[in-house]
């Protein structure tokens, strides 16, 4: 009996190293199989920071383009206040020059005044 114990526990190791075997290169192909996606993994997170650097290179050259922008629109600004402040000086003279010229006596007026001095000093001269 002591014989056919052997024999069955020789054909059971065999079978378990046979599956050990196969639990081994299954192991094996997973892990390669990891690996390689864990390589690959690698390599994207290697692109993906290669854009992002892209990107906050692009992010700083449209940033230094608002900042050129924003200091044109401030030099616009400054002009328009300037501009602003010689209209104020511009209508004030205009109103000025409208108060004046309501004062002053047209052509025509002055001519017809004219007319009548020349007649009143002709009757006086009579």
């Amino acid at each position: 009996m002591e014989k056919e114990t052997k024999e069955v526990l020789e054909k059971y190791k065999e079978h378990t190293d046979k599956k050990i075997e196969e639990v081994k290169r299954h192991f094996d192909i997973c892990k390669e199989d990891f690996d390689g996606k864990v390589v690959l993994i690698g390599e994207q997170y290697g692109s993906i920071q290669e854009k992002l650097t892209e990107h906050d290179k692009n992010f700083q050259k449209i940033d230094k383009n608002f900042q050129r922008i924003d200091k044109k629109f401030q030099r616009i600004d400054k002009n328009f206040q300037r501009i602003n402040g010689t209209l104020e000086i511009v209508k004030n003279d205009i109103e000025l020059i409208k108060y004046s010229l309501k004062k002053k006596v047209d052509i025509e007026d002055f001519e017809a005044l004219e007319s009548r001095v020349r007649t009143l000093e002709s009757k006086i001269k009579l």
